[in-house]
């Protein structure tokens, strides 16, 4: 029933090419305007396809990143049928795709349930359970099933083959359904996943964490294949759009997809989303602060600030959220950044789970501190202000302080032992308004263009930077003016707050030259 000719038969050619020819002679096109035909796979699915089963070093993980609309789905989908019942089959497997939505989980299984239905080869040898999202062949014993990170089912799971679908919707570097898939084929001999999707908005995300790692060639069992279009090309050519969508003008609509140019150039709201989902480009669609080629630039090693004189920034966060404080200092032109950040000990984990980024894992590596119980006191703060800061490490020019968090804070500094004096001629309140914070972020923007900042590629503050987006002016009668809007940011920026605080008060001279006071 599953026999088709020669293409069972290993002396015919590598697994690619078998499965090339399988999915030509099985499988139909399930939908648009060559519903029904036999499939014709482009030379770039070939390749792609050769690329991931003729891979040398048995290829472990693939991940494909394109447009939408080059038919990565569909393409998926017979790929999972390949595994199911075709040359990649294996006895009595588990195959799965997942996805972030119920919704779309669904999508690889209908259209393979449609191949499935149109094919005089696959109809009489797989059983389509449209109710549960499955497709069994009774005569290989192996089965595949539909999941999203809506229900919790991945545990207890032994997967041989995965398709993970639109990871780029992944807020952060996880995912519980992601990381449970992966780590669930452990008894398997030959395990693969494969990964397709769009780009992800920033660096920080789950998929570009995986991308950036495969381009790095460290793992020769992950291959990698990224079409996207250069950040700096115009964005609305037609040779910039051909890079990040291999199938256009094959069953791509190239008409379409200049149409959507035109809108994008015509309304430039509408350009983020067309970078991201038709150039495959780390674009966020809100309004980001700094370009993340932009903050990457600046990733240097910085230099040590010991006995140099430094400025400051502090964001202190509600009792349980991250709380910053970001120390710069001015070498040989260059501003070097030196942030720490705090969370409560107490819930580490779930907040991590909770942000989708890996608290737990920076606390183990020391780029988060974690202070005892469940709420950072302004009382610890001032604490360590005055242990670290104020004992002489530093000559402390000026601090930057939310003007209106400052009046509680002032008394606890006065408990640590930190003079008014030197209270009032250090610390600084800055308005959080656009029109406080917007010199604050012109001089900001000014270092990071210039590459005049270093900020060591510090995990928490990349995240920040990440997660940074603007906003205008309060009466909307400026649009100059600006601010960093933590309301409609994705995640936690209170690193690139403490930092634009710092940068507020690190171009003013203090009224009086307190560090011969601190001690």
């Amino acid at each position: 029933m599953l026999n088709v000719g020669p293409l069972d038969d290993p002396s015919r050619g590598t697994l690619g090419e078998r499965i090339i020819a399988w999915i030509e002679k099985a499988c139909y096109v399930p939908e648009g305007a060559l519903i029904g035909r036999q499939v014709k796979l482009a030379d770039w699915q070939k390749r792609e396809i050769r690329k991931i089963y003729d891979n040398p070093a048995k290829t472990r993980r693939a991940l494909l990143s394109f447009g939408r609309k080059n038919g990565k789905t569909s393409l998926s989908a017979m790929l999972l049928l390949a595994h199911l019942c075709g040359p990649a089959r294996q006895q009595n497997s588990q195959l799965y795709s997942t996805a972030q939505s119920k919704d779309q989980a669904g999508i690889i299984f209908r259209l393979a349930a449609k191949i499935v239905r149109m094919s005089p080869i696959l109809i009489d040898a797989i059983v389509v359970k449209d109710g549960s999202n499955e497709l069994i062949c009774p005569e290989v014993g192996s089965a595949y099933r539909a999941l999203s990170a809506e229900v919790k089912t991945a545990f207890g799971l032994s997967p041989s083959f995965v398709v993970h679908d639109e990871l780029g919707q992944v807020t952060g570097p996880r995912s519980a359904l992601y990381e449970a898939m992966e780590t669930a084929s452990g008894a398997q001999l030959d395990p693969l996943s494969i990964i397709t999707s769009t780009q992800a908005p920033t660096d920080a995300d789950l998929l570009s964490v995986l991308i950036d790692d495969a381009l790095s060639g460290n793992d020769p069992r992950t291959v990698v294949s990224l079409y996207t279009a250069p950040p700096d090309a115009d964005p609305f050519d037609i040779e910039t759009i051909k890079a990040a969508n291999p199938a256009l003008g094959n069953f791509l609509n190239p008409a379409e997809v200049i149409a959507m140019a035109e809108d994008a150039r015509r309304m430039p709201a509408r350009e983020p989303a067309f970078r991201n989902l038709i150039l495959n480009q780390r674009v966020e669609a809100s309004n980001p602060f700094v370009k993340p080629a932009l903050w990457k630039a600046c990733a240097g090693e910085v230099a040590d600030l010991h006995g140099r004189e430094i400025y400051a920034g502090l964001d202190l966060s509600e009792s349980a959220d991250l709380t910053a404080l970001v120390i710069i200092g001015r070498i040989d032109g260059i501003w070097h950044v030196h942030p720490t950040f705090w969370l409560p000990s107490k819930d580490l984990a779930a907040k991590a789970a909770a942000d989708r980024v890996p608290y737990d894992t920076w606390a183990k590596q020391g780029y988060l501190l974690t202070t005892p119980g469940a709420s950072i006191s302004y009382d610890y703060v001032a604490q360590w202000l005055k242990r670290e800061v104020f004992s002489g490490q530093y000559i402390v020019k000026r601090i930057g302080f939310d003007r209106w968090g400052f009046k509680f804070l002032k008394p606890w500094l006065i408990k640590a032992e930190i003079s008014e004096y030197v209270i009032e001629h250090t610390f600084q309140e800055i308005g959080q308004g656009t029109r406080s914070m917007s010199p604050a972020l012109r001089d900001l923007e000014g270092l990071i263009l210039e590459r005049q900042l270093r900020h060591g590629n510090h995990p928490v503050l990349n995240m920040c930077a990440a997660n940074a987006v603007i906003e205008g002016d309060d009466l909307g009668k400026d649009s100059s003016n600006r601010k960093l809007s933590k309301k409609r940011s994705s995640g936690r920026i209170d690193g690139m707050t403490a930092l634009a605080n710092a940068c507020a008060v690190a171009l003013k001279e203090p009224i009086v030259d307190v560090s011969t006071l601190i001690g």
